[in-house]
């Protein structure tokens, strides 16, 4: 019976802990978008191609 002193206390200040990490990262916004970050590696390169510059690009430095 003793040993509840110390395992109740014990916890609920890791169950307090948990409740405070959870707020933080909710008002930080991490938790806003589950589905983008795993499939972003899979739109890398389209990304990619999207920065380059096209067919018709002139590159000012290489003017005369």
């Amino acid at each position: 019976m003793s040993v509840l002193y110390v395992a109740l206390p014990v916890a609920l200040f890791l169950a307090v802990i948990a409740v405070i990490a959870f707020v933080m990262q909710v008002r930080t916004g991490q938790l806003d978008d589950l589905e983008t970050p795993p499939r972003r590696i899979l739109f890398d390169d389209v990304e990619r191609r999207s920065r380059e510059p096209g067919p018709g690009h002139v590159d000012e430095e290489a003017k005369p």
